[in-house]
């Protein structure tokens, strides 16, 4: 199956060549780069939020397979929806699921399942694409939409994610995407965000979703992003950076209603 572009020309420039602009613009090619584990990106508009993934992927060597975590914002198919099979078409191109991975991800686990249709107009997932397809454009992705689930089922997908890549004897970059605290004044998201990035930088999974549920934080991606920290750790990740934190206020104006953005490397 060819799953089509949901949010370009929204999210991000649709035309190739803007596209490439944008997205130049967001990086930095003076930035040391390195291998790592995991990486946590926020989703927004890239006018909001790409500053903060650009930061991020500026400071990473993109593999040819890339995991990418995200939440459910559509309600539509499987609450743990892993895409087996096709490619997603891009602005820049098609970008191949890595079919291999994605099913011995899916032999791992007892909760996935292979689904399409909670992918299909599913924008966290799809904003991280064009940066790592301009970073390698070889890049094959493995998409895993991930909505509200026990922490039992994210630990059973963390760890089927872990094996698969162990399995597969390739190198694979895990992303787990999300915005933080929505819709609250800029200094509220900040005190209450970086609770949630405590946990994170801890590599705490179970903490980051007591925090999230505890304080109120309107994280729409902790779900993939504790699942993310489980794979991460059980492929040896011992220490989490943050790299930028920023709120939407910064760049539209606007600081009483704000949308909080964090951006982080697992190694």
């Amino acid at each position: 199956m060819i799953r089509m572009p949901a949010v370009a020309g929204r999210f991000y420039e649709a035309n190739p060549e803007l596209l490439k602009q944008e997205i130049e613009a967001y990086l930095d090619p003076t930035a040391p780069k390195e291998k790592a584990i995991g990486a946590i990106c926020p989703h927004a508009g890239y006018m909001f939020s790409g500053h903060v993934a650009g930061a991020v992927y500026s400071r990473l060597i993109i593999p040819d397979t890339v995991v990418i975590l995200g939440p459910n914002h559509t309600g539509l198919g499987s609450p743990a929806a892993i895409m087996t099979k096709g490619a997603w078409q891009m602005p820049f191109g098609p970008v191949p699921i890595k079919e291999t991975l994605a099913s011995l991800i899916l032999r791992a686990s007892r909760v996935l399942e292979d689904d399409v249709e909670a992918h299909l107009y599913e924008h966290s997932l799809e904003v991280q694409v064009p940066f790592l397809q301009y970073l390698n454009p070889n890049i094959a992705i493995v998409p895993i939409c991930i909505s509200h689930l026990p922490y039992e089922a994210l630990e059973d997908i963390g760890l089927a994610i872990a094996q698969g890549i162990v399995q597969s004897g390739e190198q694979a970059l895990i992303v787990a995407s999300t915005d933080m605290s929505h819709y609250v004044p800029h200094e509220v998201a900040q005190q209450k965000d970086a609770l949630a990035i405590e946990k994170i930088l801890a590599l705490d999974p179970i903490g980051l979703l007591e925090v999230v549920m505890r304080e109120k934080i309107s994280m729409c991606g902790a779900f993939p992003t504790a699942t993310a920290l489980v794979a991460s750790k059980a492929l040896g990740a011992k220490q989490a950076e943050l790299v930028k934190y920023a709120t939407s206020g910064e760049v539209s104006g606007d600081f009483y209603q704000v949308v909080g953005y964090a951006g982080l490397i697992i190694r």
